[in-house]
Parts: C-alpha cells; sequence; structure tokens
C-alpha cells in the first residue's frame, strides 16, 4: 500500500458530533441518573444511623516527687516511646479487656452484637456480594468479633495519646464503650502495677531474712579474727601495733636529736677547756646559776679595783686582797665549767642508751607490725563482704518498706490519665444523606455521559476522515459509470479528462484530478502542527526550496505546536537567519555556530520566542567555516535536543536529500515549504527528488490561503 492509500484511510474523531450525541441524549442521561440517585436516597433512607464517640489517653508517669521511690529522679522515670505506645494500643484492643467490657456492658443481649438479623444495608451487601455473611460461632466469639468491627484504637502521631473510638447505632452506647474500655485498662495497668508490687515484696521477705543472717554470720567473723590476731584498734581506727610503732618511732628521732646536742655541746667545753680561751661566754657555761653569780662577783671587784686605782699604788694592800679574790673568782668558774662539761657529757651518755633501748623496741615492733598488717589484709577482707552484706540488706529493707507502705495504702496509680471522655453524640455520622446523594447524582451524571461517548465512538459516528485526505465518494449514490480510484488517477505528466457526474448528483463532492502538490499531501500550517502533535514525530526537518521566504511555514507550524502544550525547539540551519529573525530581536545572538565552535554552551544559545512559548537556536555569530570543522557533532547535538524537547524542528533551507541525511531518525517527518499552494511546482519537484531518495512521506506545507506571516511588529516578514 502506497503513501496515499495510507492518507486516504486515516480518520478523525469529530468532537463536535461526539458531544453531540451527549446533547441530543441527555433527557435519557437525566433520567438513568435520577433513578440512580432515588435508588441511592433510599438506600441511605433506610440505613440505620450510625453514632460514633471517642475517649483519648496520655501514657504519662504518674507519679510525684513525694511519692516516687527513693534514689529516683525525674531523667530515671520510664517514658514509652513510640513502639511502647503501640503496645499499649494493642494491649487496649486485646480479648481480656474486651470480654470484660462486653460483660459489664451486658452487649451480648445487644441485636447489633448478637449477629442475628442486621440492617436492611447490611442484608443488601451481603445479597449483592459487597459483604461476608455473618461467620457462624459461640455467642462470645460473635459479641468480640462486632465489637472489633465498631472499635478502632489508635496512636495519635508523634505523641503519647491514644485514641479510643467506637460506633454504635445507640448514641449512648457509642459514648459508654469507649470510657468503659478506657477504664478497663487503667484498671488493668493497675492491677498490672498491684501484682508487679506483691510479687516483689514476697520475694523480698525471704531474701531480707537470708540477708540478716548472712550479716550477721559475716560480722561475726570479722569479730572472732580481729580477737585471734590480736588486732587492737588504737586511735584513728589504726592497729594498736602499728600506731605504737609510730610513736616509737617518733620518740627514737627526739632521742637521737638530744644525744647529738648534747654531745656537741660537751665536745664545745671541753676543747674550750683545753685551749685555755675564756669559757664565761660560752652559752652552756653561762646557762648556770653560779657562774651567773661569780661572774657578778667578778664584775664588781673589776669595778673596786679600777675605782681604787685611781687613789691607790698597785702595791697598796687593799688592791692586792681585791686582786687575790678576782683570781679566785676564775679558779671557781673554771672549776664550774668542768662541772658542767662533766654534766654534759653524762647527758650525753644517757641520751645514746635511751636510743639503744628504743632501737631494740623498734626493731621487735617491726615485726609485730609486718605481721598485723598481713593479718589486717584478711581483716579487711572479712570487713568487705560484711559491709557489702549489710549495704544490700539496707537496700532491700528500704524497698520492702517502700512496697509495703504502697501495698498497705493501695497507692500504685498506672502510668495512663483519661484527659478526654467521651460524651453522647447527638447527630450520626453515618448516613449523610444529602452529600451521599449529592455524590450519587454526580458520578451518575458523570457515568451515563462516558457511557453516551464510549457508544458514540465504538459505534463509529463520531468518526469523520482525516482532513489530508479529499472527500471519498459516496458509495451509496448511484453512479453513471464506474469511477476510477484514487490510486488510478494518472500522473500530472498524463492529465486525463475528468469524469463527471450525473446531473443527479452533481452537488455532492466528486475526486478531482490529484494535482502534483496534492500528491505529497498538502497541507496548511494548523494540518502539518496536527501531524506533528498527534503522529509521535519528535523531529521535523523542513525544506525549504523556493528561498527564506518559505520558510516562515517551520515558524508558524513550531507556535502552534508550541501553543498546544508541548515543549518546542526551533533550529534554524538557514545560511541568512530567515527562520529566527522573526522570532528573535536580531540576527546578533549566540546559536548553533557558536555551539559547534565551542564558543558557548547550551544555556547560552538556546533563547525564547518573543510571540510564543517555542525556543530558538538561531544561526549564530561565530564563523561558519570554524563552525562546519565541527558538523560531526551536529547529530549528537541535535539527539541531545531531542531527549529534552518533545518536537525539534529544524529548518534547513534549500537543500536536498543528501545534505539531510545526516539529520535523519527513525521518528523524523521531512516536510517541504512552498509559498502558494497553487504554484508550488519547485517544491513538488523538490518532495519528488526526495521520495526517489528513499524519503517515503514528504508532506508539503504553506501558510493557509497561500498569504505570508504576519511580521513582527517593527520588522519586515522573514
Amino acid at each position: 500500500m502506497n503513501s496515499d492509500q495510507i492518507a486516504h484511510g486515516d480518520v478523525d474523531v469529530d468532537l463536535g458530533r461526539l458531544f453531540a450525541a451527549v446533547r441530543r441524549k441527555w433527557p435519557r442521561i437525566l433520567f438513568a441518573s435520577l433513578i440512580i440517585t432515588g435508588l441511592v436516597f433510599a438506600l441511605a433512607y433506610m440505613a440505620t444511623p450510625q453514632y460514633r464517640a471517642q475517649t483519648r489517653l496520655l501514657i504519662e508517669t504518674r507519679e510525684s516527687i513525694y511519692t516516687r521511690p527513693q534514689g529516683v529522679g525525674d531523667g530515671d522515670r520510664p517514658i514509652l516511646d513510640g513502639e511502647g505506645v503501640t503496645s499499649q494500643v494493642e494491649l487496649i484492643t486485646s480479648t481480656e479487656i474486651l470480654d470484660t467490657v462486653a460483660r459489664d456492658l451486658n452487649l451480648a443481649n445487644r441485636k447489633e452484637f448478637s449477629g442475628s438479623g442486621g440492617s436492611l444495608v447490611s442484608r443488601i451487601l451481603v445479597m449483592v456480594g459487597l459483604k461476608n455473611a455473618p461467620v457462624e460461632g459461640t455467642d462470645e466469639e460473635k459479641v468480640l468479633r462486632a465489637f472489633r468491627e465498631r472499635l478502632t484504637v489508635y496512636r495519635v502521631e508523634n505523641s503519647r495519646v491514644i485514641v479510643i473510638e467506637f460506633s454504635s447505632e445507640d448514641p449512648q452506647l457509642a459514648a459508654e464503650v469507649p470510657n468503659a474500655v478506657a477504664n478497663a485498662y487503667v484498671a488493668m495497668q493497675s492491677d498490672a502495677k498491684l501484682q508487679s508490687n506483691t510479687s516483689a515484696t514476697q520475694w523480698l521477705e525471704p531474701e531480707i531474712e537470708d540477708l540478716r543472717e548472712r550479716v550477721k554470720q559475716a560480722e561475726a567473723r570479722v569479730a572472732e579474727y580481729r580477737a585471734q590476731s590480736d588486732l587492737l584498734l588504737g586511735q584513728n581506727n589504726t592497729v594498736l601495733a602499728t600506731q605504737q610503732l609510730s610513736e616509737l618511732s617518733s620518740e627514737l628521732s627526739r632521742t637521737r636529736a638530744n644525744r647529738s646536742a648534747a654531745a656537741a655541746q660537751a665536745a664545745s667545753v671541753r676543747s674550750a677547756l683545753e685551749s685555755g680561751v675564756a669559757i664565761e661566754s660560752m652559752p652552756e657555761v653561762l646557762a648556770s646559776p653560779l657562774i651567773q653569780r661569780l661572774r657578778e662577783r667578778q664584775v664588781e671587784l673589776n669595778a673596786q679595783i679600777a675605782d681604787l686605782s685611781t687613789t691607790l699604788l698597785g702595791n697598796h694592800p687593799r688592791i692586792r686582797a681585791l686582786r687575790s679574790q678576782l683570781s679566785d673568782l676564775d679558779v671557781q668558774i673554771r672549776n664550774e665549767a668542768t662541772k658542767v662539761l662533766a654534766g654534759l657529757e653524762a647527758e650525753a651518755t644517757r641520751a645514746e642508751r635511751r636510743e639503744e633501748e628504743l632501737q631494740a623496741e623498734l626493731n621487735r615492733l617491726k615485726v609485730t607490725s609486718a605481721r598485723a598488717e598481713e593479718e589486717q589484709v584478711e581483716l579487711r577482707a572479712l570487713e568487705r563482704e560484711a559491709a557489702a552484706q549489710r549495704e544490700l540488706l539496707e537496700s532491700y529493707l528500704t524497698r520492702y518498706r517502700e512496697a509495703a507502705s504502697r501495698s498497705d495504702r493501695n497507692y500504685l496509680p498506672a502510668d495512663v490519665r483519661i484527659f478526654s471522655r467521651a460524651i453522647t453524640p447527638s447527630e450520626p455520622y453515618f448516613p449523610k444523606i444529602v452529600p451521599i446523594t449529592a455524590a450519587a447524582f454526580v458520578a451518575s451524571l458523570l457515568i451515563m455521559a462516558v457511557i453516551t461517548l464510549l457508544q458514540e465512538l465504538f459505534s463509529g459516528r463520531a468518526m469523520r476522515p482525516s482532513a489530508v485526505a479529499p472527500a471519498p465518494l459516496p458509495a451509496a449514490v448511484p453512479m453513471r459509470r464506474a469511477e476510477p480510484a484514487l490510486d488510478a488517477v494518472p500522473a500530472p505528466e498524463r492529465p486525463s479528462e475528468p469524469v463527471l457526474p450525473t446531473p443527479e448528483v452533481a452537488d455532492l463532492p466528486f475526486p478531482k484530478p490529484v494535482s502534483r502538490t496534492a500528491r505529497y499531501g498538502g497541507m496548511d500550517v494548523e494540518q502539518a502542527s496536527e501531524r506533528l502533535v498527534t503522529g509521535g514525530v519528535t523531529r521535523a526537518l523542513f525544506i525549504s526550496p523556493e528561498g527564506d521566504e518559505a520558510a516562515a511555514a517551520s515558524v508558524l507550524v513550531a507556535r502552534d505546536v508550541a501553543d498546544s502544550g508541548m515543549r518546542v525547539l526551533l533550529l534554524d540551519l538557514t545560511s541568512s537567519g530567515a527562520a529566527s529573525l522573526p522570532m528573535l530581536e536580531s540576527v546578533a545572538y549566540a546559536g548553533i555556530t557558536n555551539l559547534l565552535a565551542s564558543e558557548a554552551n547550551f544555556a547560552d544559545v538556546i533563547h525564547t520566542d518573543l510571540f510564543s512559548e517555542c525556543h530558538i537556536i538561531p544561526v549564530g555569530t561565530a564563523d561558519p567555516q570554524r563552525a562546519m570543522r565541527a558538523a560531526d557533532r551536529l547529530p549528537i547535538i541535535i539527539e541531545s535536543l531531542s531527549a529534552a524537547y518533545d518536537v525539534v524542528i529544524i529548518e534547513c533551507g534549500p537543500v536536498d536529500a543528501q545534505g539531510i541525511g545526516r539529520l535523519m531518525s527513525s521518528d523524523t517527518q521531512v516536510l517541504v515549504s512552498m509559498i502558494d499552494p497553487e504554484a508550488g511546482e519547485l517544491a513538488a519537484e523538490t518532495a519528488e527528488e526526495l521520495r526517489e531518495s528513499g524519503i517515503a512521506t514528504p508532506i508539503l506545507v504553506s501558510p493557509t490561503g497561500g498569504s505570508k506571516p504576519p511580521a513582527p511588529p517593527g520588522r519586515d516578514a522573514a
């Protein structure tokens, strides 16, 4: 089948006829919608009203600073994380709590929980298969199943708040059930704490008794070992032997210091006596009271001698007597100094003997202290064991007293608080008759309208022949003689006489002889744009054999495709920039030559049309010869543009099939621009050459009616 036959077989959807069918059948659509709406209204009106109420819980620690166990601070309080709160949600929906609430509220005697009967809507849904039939089971299982269906428990996101929600036919029951579930949960929490506290008390009692016995035994072992080891304690809780050793060491040090001082003083006095120096000035000698008195007498005698020497001669008896007394005093002072020396030597001797005694005692205490230290190690181990047992006993006693006092006073607050109780709802949440009816009416209208449109489409009444091909000859009209098929129309080189219709059918459209331009699917701008939009074309090559003026067709097609909402780019490959001039203020913009010459990137060469959303890559300002050296990059650039845009339109100017060979791809449409559809022989010849070169579907495009595109304000048209 050739391209002409394919063009003749194309059909389009006639939207006017399609929506005319909806307008024509609107009474039937409205009637069906009213019937469906009435049925929905009846079902909603007969449905049993459902009421909903909710209770909110807050998971928190209820202990205060006055009742908190000793040693537990604010940072030690157990605060549940997200997983813990979710676990509490599952605990609320446990069978134990639900069964307790069901028995307390006597839900088994209520119709909606017994599983018998049910609402009319439920029975209808079961009949049509939209709802499962009630499962048989025991009464308790039926009540719990119905209870779970109406109960909703969830955690508020990013919080420790739990919502208990319940729906029922009875508004009072809808409020009672969530409150009862919350109370049962709080009671279960308190019972769990009480049971834990009781278990701890029962465990602590025998442990405390055992610890008391172990503490008594440990302390007895400490006392017994201390008595056997003779580890008597002195001051500062130290062993007596160690304390004595310390005191004796201090005494020995003092004795050694005294002995050394006495020996030094005796040596000093002896040296003075042996050398014959005056000993009256020595501190050791002057310390003697007798020597001090003798020195005073000596001073008095010297004074008297000096006084008498002024009036008497040196041989005077009085002066000689005084000098004799002075000599006696010197002898007495020297004798007394000798006695002081003897006393110092005796003191040094005593200190030496005392030092020897203390050293012997010190050696004995060293041995005793070393043995005591060894025994002290074992004693400290026994004391540590006794202290550890004592501390553990005291800790257990404290905990036991706290647990016992909490059990006696029944103070075990649950870590949950009901901060919002359910109240009896006044309005049902289902059914909302007015919204349901309105939604049903709108939905039924839409559904019936869609069904009508589909019927028109499937019946073929909303289809019309494509605008590309000439109108076919009606088959139902009687013909005088058989008309030749469209494929049998001779070529323009060998025109044949057209067959005239009979007078009866002269007003019917007959196919005219196919002109040279119509043979290649001549289109206007709107038809060419529609072909690019609906044909899945991603690349369109425009050839303008009639010159730059014919390039206006590619500009108009690009703008029309852009107005349809698609992303379009026009690539101007003409030498004069005829395609980009109507779309930009001037030709002095960076373009494809700058991109090929590596003087710019994509962001620099892509510009926006002044009169549409179309993008344009102009010729550019780079050296053409330098740009042509990188012509091998052009297919790669076009592939990149095709990936970024829905349609890439390339204005090639007056080129032949060999010139566009590297720009072709599997989804490329070739279009030949012509100025006047009635005189497009050059364009038709170009289309024939393209077809002979292997391009099967070239299309001729011209502005509508052969008129030129309007020039932008302030400049000439392309």
